[in-house]
């Protein structure tokens, strides 16, 4: 028998991404919505509870409203929005940080999809933290690259418009008041007791992301090296579909330069340890539209139903 999905918010950019990846599945019977009703509670509700799997990709508090109609208490809730992040009985959906992660989300009714940014931040200073390599003290500071699809319909309509404005052509800092919001899971998620100084930057391509950490040696426990932490990252991940750690003569490290959309439209996430005996650099590379939402959504719903993890992604 097929699962019933329901997309609530399929007009936004991670929507229109899931919807597509479903072209593709023989195991998934979709419900649609009339677009004239897509903002009605009533159907939105009736849908919802019709479900046994409902993706909420929509604003945080249209996602609140849309837990709060549900009365089937076997409706599936994968909320892709910042709202349930950090909240008690909401599974943190990236699956490869723990064993404990991954049968939260096995067994999870509701689930909260990691955002982009916090995504590549995670996948390097969790393990570092757990693994007692960076003390949860340490004041880390992390820079972002993000193509311009991660800011949603507008910021996509101003990046492809004919008479764009000078700005939009070179690279663009953001969230300069520190205050991102996917800080607050970043901090919660890792266990880290300061909030990292974060400067995420948006330019002029569509899709793609690179999340780098610099660190000090000398405040790391253990000796930390190049080499020790790309040894301690590769076991901490080994066998993992999704997240890959480049190895010392990795082609695109040793060019000097990692790219910003190498990895667009894959749905896996690549790591870099780079730099030397004083300062290293920590660098999580993937598609903010894959790894950094649809994909790591349709991940989290394969692991609720039991099947290959991959199915329908691209890796």
């Amino acid at each position: 028998m097929k699962t019933k999905v329901f997309i609530d918010g399929s007009e936004g950019t991670t929507g229109l991404r899931i919807h597509e990846r479903f072209a593709v599945r023989d195991d998934i019977e979709l419900l649609t919505i009339n677009p004239e009703l897509r903002k009605d509670p009533e159907e939105r509700k009736r849908l919802i509870n019709s479900s046994d799997i409902t993706f909420l990709c929509l604003p945080d508090a249209a996602a609140r409203e849309s837990v709060s109609l549900v009365e089937n208490d076997k409706v599936i809730i994968i909320d892709t929005s910042t709202a349930h992040r950090t909240l008690e009985g909401w599974a943190y959906g990236f699956a490869e940080l723990s064993e404990e992660h991954r049968e939260a989300i096995k067994n999870g009714k509701r689930i909260a999809v990691p955002g982009c940014h916090a995504t590549g931040f995670i996948s390097t200073v969790y393990p570092m933290i757990a693994g007692g390599i960076m003390p949860s003290d340490y004041p880390v500071s992390a820079f972002s690259l993000t193509g311009y699809s991660g800011g949603g319909k507008k910021m996509i309509a101003a990046y492809e418009a004919d008479d764009k404005t000078d700005d939009l052509f070179a690279p663009r800092e953001y969230a300069i008041v520190q205050q991102h919001k996917h800080l607050k899971e970043m901090s919660i998620i890792t266990g880290l007791k300061r909030t990292p100084l974060f400067s995420p930057i948006v330019d002029d391509y569509y899709s793609g992301m690179v999340v780098t950490v610099p660190l000090y040696t000398d405040m790391l426990n253990g000796g930390a090296s190049v080499d020790s932490i790309r040894d301690f990252l590769k076991e901490y991940y080994k066998n993992q579909k999704f997240i890959k750690v480049a190895d010392s003569d990795d082609e695109i490290a040793s060019s000097g330069f990692i790219s910003g959309n190498q990895l667009s439209g894959y749905d896996g996430l690549k790591i870099y340890v780079t730099g030397n005996d004083d300062r290293i650099l920590l660098t999580s590379q993937f598609d903010n539209l894959g790894r950094g939402a649809s994909g790591a959504a349709m991940q989290c719903m394969n692991i609720v139903l039991g099947c290959d993890e991959s199915k329908g992604l691209n890796l």
